[in-house]
């Protein structure tokens, strides 16, 4: 049990997590700080918060537990309104979608104290963003990753691995570098290449006359084209080499069937779309493996919670993730791209 949680960021995140708390009996009192007094102010007559800050420094004063819920962006501006409040005893989490650029700012800023806080990421999320979506289940069966450091105090990471479990989540742990290799492949990547394939078919001169005839298939491809454009800004530049990396590749696949419709190869077409088609078909949402294909060293385990990803972690519901590979296929429609749907806050 939490005397107070503190939220940064009052939005469909942070929101959720206090809900999820209060309904898992983990806290008392939560006290909530946005940017907007109006969003304060939803919240508290939605009955998320208790009390709003005037300053994010405030929202952590008398927290045991706190959640940064703020743009990756706007991170290391956040720690630095509330370094010296960072005690070894206060839990801090965060909930960005990238996490190298996060664990950067924090070595930066919080230095010596950075063993209070535990890096992560829930997959899930909506297409709608704000405190009015906040949703009690929204982490209900959905994978959280913790990216802990070395410097990770080990009774922080196993109070993270337990409250996220507490809220029906599955905790995994992986590195912060396997962490972005990982969802730039599932994430990030295809969000680009949503936002890049609606554009390049509604800025064709029949573009709309085309849209008019679209149905469930392009619907259904193109719903995370739908995203804040001010978070998927910030999650692209902050893990764009990594895209990059996956960028490549896709279009080296891209090129392998233009070239099949070229020459006319139906055979080669063929094998290009009956292997993904095969592979999707065996694939289910929350999966670490896909039938036929190379597993990595993705080892999931039961046990108490370790820095750095290393021993067995974490609780019950936790495990730790050794590959990149491994984050592939969490989420669903709620979440992070093809991890998840719409990232919003």
């Amino acid at each position: 049990m939490f005397n107070q949680l503190g939220v940064i960021g009052c939005g469909l995140m942070g929101g959720s997590f206090a809900l999820a708390l209060r309904r898992a009996g983990l806290v008392k009192r939560v006290v909530g700080y946005s940017k907007s007094p109006s969003t304060i102010e939803r919240a508290r007559k939605m009955g998320i918060v208790d009390v709003g800050a005037e300053s994010a420094l405030l929202a952590v004063s008398g927290s045991d537990i706190v959640l940064l819920s703020v743009p990756v962006a706007a991170t290391e501006t956040t720690f630095r309104a509330i370094r010296h409040l960072v005690e070894p005893n206060v839990l801090f989490m965060d909930v960005g979608s990238t996490k190298r650029d996060v664990v950067d700012a924090a070595r930066r800023v919080l230095r010596e104290r950075i063993g209070s806080f535990v890096p992560a990421h829930p997959i899930a999320g909506k297409e709608a963003s704000g405190i009015e979506h906040a949703d009690v289940g929204l982490f209900s069966g959905r994978q959280v990753i913790l990216t802990p450091l070395p410097q990770t105090n080990v009774a922080m990471l196993q109070k993270a691995t337990d409250t996220w479990a507490a809220v029906g989540a599955q905790v995994l742990k992986m590195s912060p570098e396997n962490h972005d290799a990982a969802f730039a492949a599932v994430s990030h990547l295809p969000h680009m290449l949503a936002f890049a394939y609606f554009g390049a078919v509604v800025n064709q001169p029949a573009g709309r006359d085309f849209l008019s005839l679209a149905g469930p298939g392009f619907r259904d491809f193109t719903r995370i084209a739908a995203s804040n454009p001010d978070i998927w800004r910030d999650i692209l530049i902050a893990n764009r080499e990594e895209v990059i990396k996956q960028s490549s590749l896709f279009r080296h696949a891209l090129t392998a069937f233009e070239q099949a419709l070229q020459t006319g190869n139906a055979e080669a077409l063929e094998a290009m779309i009956r292997a993904p088609a095969e592979g999707r078909a065996a694939w289910q949402m929350g999966s670490m493996r896909v039938p036929g294909q190379g597993q990595g060293p993705l080892q999931a385990h039961s046990g108490t919670a370790a820095a750095g990803g290393g021993p067995p972690g974490g609780g019950a519901a936790s495990g730790t993730m050794a590959s990149p590979g491994a984050a592939a296929g969490s989420g669903g429609a709620s979440g992070a791209g093809s991890a998840g749907g719409n990232r919003q806050r």
